[in-house]
């Protein structure tokens, strides 16, 4: 027996020692009668770069001196049992005998698996983390999860999830995810990853997984999709389960028939009911968008589409980035019209697709776009349609904050025959140049100053107006017994004749209507008189009156049978 030095080291060395002789007679004594097991003591085999030869599906272990197959199984592959597969996968018959430098030949699911992660890519709104545990995880860019952690995001709330290789997963809102396997292989680096979705939707984008022979799956409680390198989506919604292929290929099966599955190619989905898997469909092609929606000048973004056949919905989804992993807002609506709210100005990326009659998503249309809103225009009051002023005022709303008003009034709606663009304006009200009657189209900005820098928001709504010559009267002299006078009318129009006591005309003499340009009036009692009158047109617009006529009458107003007033073409009211 070695004597104790007093040197602890030497002490344990010594004893451990002893330990593997006395554990590796037993196990030699075990193997007379046929039972074989790791002992545990038994040497480490060794790992350096020139032991390990790694390929995309399996790795080369180079035996040492004193390797056996269950060594080598116990400390490169998942379970020491695999020693016996090995034995038959690389042909050797004594396992106690295995020369130096023989090459030994380990399949990628046979490797140990290491944990892995995945990490917060981007997101908005309302997304809660938890761990395996049921622990809260803060929501931060970069925050790691590991295997079991659960994700659920919010109304119109996003969240998009990297691998370790590059693979994205993106998760829209109003979805509820689980990663319930998140492993690589040991030495290949493969990935192994399946997401559990319990309800929503996933937006997939694999990295290829042919070379490493790695696994993606998304599950549900009806069926599994499984890739290897693709880009498709599932959606699990009202019980049932639609896959759709934008990119390669993915096999769909139900958790209790496998073999029943089948694999779904780019362009094509299914859906999975409780019953079976559905016949795959072709996907809709991508909608087109109508109009100019390269530059948004409103704060709801507006986005058209053209009407599809065989499109039931259509869903916009808007980002900050082409690859949409930052993505900001979602609608899905049955019109043509996907109008979208709460973006600040800057530019967007927008994905449009269309949905089948099934619920199946098509492809994709994406856009970029600019949305320029701020600071928002005034609202036009006036003119608008017909004035019939010589010097029309146009007049807006106040913005808070302008620092100055920009006008353009021009003689066509694109503006592009400018009769006056006036960027200077401080006050809410602009009186131009005398204007020549015809139709005008006006339009009114805002420019406000930030950081010592000018910027000028969109502007408003196109305003039109019909500029028409003012209604006037002829110069007013009685004569006789009678007050007879005409002016210019249109067709179609009807008048307000007003006679009153004062220029104000707070106290009315006389109100007339009248469908012909002309009234004839018997002379009133001796005084003065002011009279106006205005035009109603066809359409219903009403003018404005014409201006006041001051008039002297010498003699009393008499109908021929000695009646205070006669009057042609209307009803007549008087003052007394």
């Amino acid at each position: 027996m070695q004597r104790y030095t007093g040197h602890p080291t030497h002490d344990m060395n010594s004893r451990r020692f002893s330990k593997i002789k006395r554990l590796r007679r037993v196990g030699f004594m075990l193997l007379a009668v046929g039972i074989y097991f790791q002992v545990d003591a038994a040497p480490l085999v060794k790992l350096d770069a020139d032991s390990i030869r790694v390929t995309p599906t399996t790795i080369t272990y180079l035996a040492h001196k004193g390797d056996t197959l269950s060594t080598i199984a116990e400390q490169l592959t998942s379970s020491y049992q695999n020693w016996v597969a090995l034995q038959k996968i690389n042909k050797i018959p004594n396992d106690r005998t295995i020369p130096i430098g023989t090459p030994i030949l380990i399949p990628l699911g046979m490797l140990v698996q290491t944990p892995a992660s995945a990490k917060i890519v981007a997101f908005s709104g309302s997304v809660n983390l938890a761990a395996a545990d049921g622990s809260a995880i803060p929501l931060a860019i970069d925050a790691k999860l590991q295997e079991g952690a659960q994700i659920e995001t919010g109304q119109n709330s996003f969240v998009t999830l990297g691998l370790d290789d590059n693979s994205r997963i993106a998760i829209p809102s109003n979805s509820q995810v689980k990663i319930s396997h998140l492993r690589d292989a040991r030495f290949t680096k493969s990935p192994v990853t399946e997401i559990t979705l319990v309800r929503g939707r996933v937006d997939s984008q694999v990295s290829p997984l042919k070379e490493n022979k790695g696994r993606f799956e998304v599950r549900s409680p009806l069926a599994v999709a499984g890739v290897r390198g693709t880009s498709f989506r599932v959606n699990v919604s009202d019980g049932d389960m639609a896959t759709e292929v934008l990119h390669g290929v993915v096999a769909v099966a139900k958790n209790n028939r496998p073999a029943a599955g089948f694999s779904l190619q780019a362009g094509q989905g299914t859906i999975t009911d409780t019953q079976s898997v559905r016949k795959s469909v072709a996907l809709l092609p991508a909608p087109t968008l109508t109009g100019n929606s390269a530059l948004q000048e409103r704060p709801t973004v507006r986005l058209i589409v053209d009407q599809m056949s065989g499109a039931r919905r259509y869903r916009a989804q808007i980002a900050t980035d082409q690859a949409f992993e930052n993505i900001l807002s979602e609608i899905d609506t049955d019109t043509l019209e996907l109008r979208l709210d709460g973006l600040i100005d800057g530019n967007y990326f927008a994905r449009v697709t269309a949905i089948d009659g099934q619920g199946l998503e098509g492809y994709p249309r994406e856009a970029a776009f600019t949305l320029k809103a701020r600071p928002e225009p005034p609202f036009p009051i006036g003119p608008k349609g017909k004035a019939r002023i010589s010097d029309p005022s146009f007049s807006w709303s106040e913005t808070p904050d302008a620092a100055h008003y920009r006008i353009q009034i021009a003689t066509d709606d694109q503006f592009t025959q400018l009769v006056v663009d006036d960027a200077t304006l401080t006050s809410a009200q602009f009186t131009p140049p005398k204007l020549v009657l015809g139709s005008y189209f006006w339009r009114i900005a805002t420019i406000v100053t930030r950081q010592g820098k000018e910027d000028q928001g969109p502007f408003g709504d196109t305003q039109m107006a019909s500029l028409m010559a003012p209604l006037t009267l002829p110069n007013i002299n009685p004569t006789g017994e009678t007050l007879a006078f005409r002016w210019h009318g249109e067709p179609g129009q009807s008048f307000v004749i007003e006679i009153a006591h004062d220029a104000a005309f707070t106290s009315l003499f006389l109100t007339q209507n009248t469908i012909v340009p002309e009234i004839t009036v018997a002379n009133p009692p001796d005084g003065f008189y002011f009279v106006r009158v205005r035009a109603i047109d066809s359409d219903g617009y009403i003018g404005p009156f014409s201006e006041v006529q001051k008039i002297a009458i010498g003699g009393s107003w008499k109908t021929s049978d000695g009646a205070p007033l006669i009057n042609t073409g209307g009803n007549t009211q008087t003052g007394f």
